[in-house]
């Protein structure tokens, strides 16, 4: 099994990590590492986490990492990261 990190989640994280750099740009060196790091450790146990709030479907679950949602879908063979939000209601 691998990770797959969609555009819909890179262009979300990227966004996020500019808006903390403009004031710590080493902690959005470390909150993208640390985040990311956090997402490939998903390969080992994929189901650790708890089914989404946001999708009635048991291989979408919601990864929450400092106050953020990372959504992700288990496949047979990936697991699919496809969003993160904090806050805002995430619109599926």
């Amino acid at each position: 099994m691998k990770i797959e990190f969609l555009p819909s989640f890179v262009e979300k994280l990227d966004s996020q990590i500019s808006y903390i750099a403009k004031d710590k740009p080493s902690a959005a060196r470390e909150f993208k590492n640390s985040l990311i790091k956090k997402c490939r450790e998903l390969v080992e146990f994929p189901y650790k986490y708890q089914k989404s709030k946001y999708f009635d479907d048991e291989n979408i679950r919601d990864l929450i990492f400092m106050g953020y949602t990372i959504i992700y879908k288990i496949d047979e063979d990936r697991i699919r990261v496809f969003a993160i939000t904090k806050y805002e209601e995430f619109k599926a």
